[in-house]
């Protein structure tokens, strides 16, 4: 039997199809993994190819993020007029599968391990359910088939594989969905499989600097510090080059950043979110102290990593200066790069609910909730000026002078850095023009 797995395009999004760093996602694989071998998996993403909407399947899948939401529903509405069965998952379907029940014939909430094979043996008996779900609790993600990066061959991707080593949150911030999908403690993958994995990876083919590049996707690669340490320390003999993310109190762990610089990591992605104290304890993420900012990036960047610093703006108690004085100290911290976002409040998150009790959500069109739009009214400032501030800190960031400011003498690893940031530059360039 035949299923088609589509990945629906978020046009207005920066990370859509203009995004000049095309990354593989990860789901899709896991997914196609966790199918019985008696289905022949395609996969199809938008963001790299077209999707023919008259070809043949049995049953199709349909991974839906928020502002991927129209997309999907039209897609699926294409298929199921020709009589051909939609099952639907992703973050925005769990959220919301009121509302995805209403253009799909059956959803799966949550994670899919332990219930997709089910859900396809009720397809083959005509018998499939309006909703699959965990009856409780979260799945193990250890002992679960690797992922075949044979379905991405010839896609047009950056020569990047993906790899999961634990799964889940424990700090529930307001303005994030992990902690809701995936649970408050951290599950690990056992080493020996991250381990089997690795060993198993193919070099991209083509012309590429870095041709044996890894990112772990964890939420926190410093989640469980005896994972992190055990994980670390068996990869040293790949000769990687990784990249990851992390909460910024591994700055605090010397033997840890230690062992990341000899296992190959290149730079890690640190969710900063504000400069201030309050909006911290607003969207409940304590676990950050703005005061300690500067130090941290300091102690990472000794160890020759870079970070990638996310910021967002329009949280309650940001004012039109916001983005002036966050400019000013990315320059200061000489952040290697930076990725700046419209506070957006996902269904399914704290922040959500707190805007829509408020009355201070302003737009409705899913596609608009992608980070780079303005779909709800700040405290102090207007929508136009806050869309107007992201917009000029956006130019300001990526000019010439700021990425040789920022990237100038700090000792981490320029083959990726300085293609990173004029990659970068260039969609930021398509997306406000």
């Amino acid at each position: 039997m035949k299923f088609l797995l589509i990945t629906p395009l978020a046009e207005k999004s920066l990370l859509g199809k203009d995004f000049y760093f095309r990354l593989p996602p990860l789901g899709p694989l896991r997914l196609a993994a966790l199918t019985p071998p008696d289905w022949e998996v395609k996969i199809v993403d938008e963001k790299v190819e077209t999707l023919d909407l008259e070809q043949d399947a049995d049953l199709v899948g349909i991974t839906v993020m928020t502002p991927a939401a129209n997309r999907a529903y039209k897609i699926a509405r294409s298929f199921r007029e020709r009589g051909i069965k939609v099952i639907m998952g992703g973050m925005h379907a769990s959220n919301v599968p009121d509302e995805a029940l209403q253009h799909c014939d059956s959803i799966l909430i949550g994670e899919a391990e332990d219930i997709w094979e089910g859900a396809l043996e009720d397809f083959k008996k005509s018998q499939l359910k309006r909703v699959y779900k965990r009856p409780n609790g979260f799945p193990s993600i250890a002992g679960r088939p690797l992922s075949n990066w044979n379905h991405y061959q010839g896609k047009g991707y950056l020569p990047v594989h993906f790899i999961e080593t634990t799964r889940g949150c424990p700090y529930n911030c307001d303005f994030c969905s992990v902690t809701n999908i995936f649970g408050g403690q951290f599950r690990t993958r056992p080493v020996d499989e991250v381990e089997q994995e690795i060993k198993g990876l193919k070099p991209f083919e083509g012309r590429f600097i870095l041709k044996n590049v890894v990112f772990f996707v964890d939420d926190n690669i410093y989640g469980n510090k005896r994972h992190t340490k055990e994980l670390l320390t068996r990869i040293i003999p790949y000769n990687l080059k990784w990249l990851g993310q992390s909460s910024v109190n591994i700055s605090k762990n010397d033997e840890i950043l230690s062992l990341c610089k000899k296992s190959g990591c290149m730079g890690l992605a640190i969710g900063f979110e504000t400069l201030s104290s309050e909006n911290l304890k607003d969207v409940k993420k304590s676990v950050n102290n703005p005061q300690y900012y500067i130090d941290a990036i300091k102690k990472i960047h000794d160890y020759g990593i870079g970070i990638s610093g996310n910021f967002m703006f329009g949280f309650d108690e940001d004012d039109e200066g916001v983005f002036d004085r966050t400019l000013e100290f990315v320059l200061k911290a000489k952040l290697d790069s930076c990725y700046f976002s419209i506070v957006t409040p996902y269904p399914g998150t704290g922040y959500y609910t707190k805007l829509l009790e408020e009355g201070r959500l302003i737009d409705n069109d899913w596609s608009n909730y992608n980070t780079n739009h303005v779909v709800h009214k700040p405290k102090l400032m207007s929508p136009e000026k806050l869309f107007e501030g992201f917009n000029y800190a956006l130019k300001e960031c990526w000019s010439y002078s700021s990425i040789i400011k920022r990237l100038w003498g700090n000792g981490t690893y320029k083959n990726y850095w300085y293609p990173m940031n004029f990659g970068f530059k260039r969609s930021i360039h398509n997306l406000i023009k």
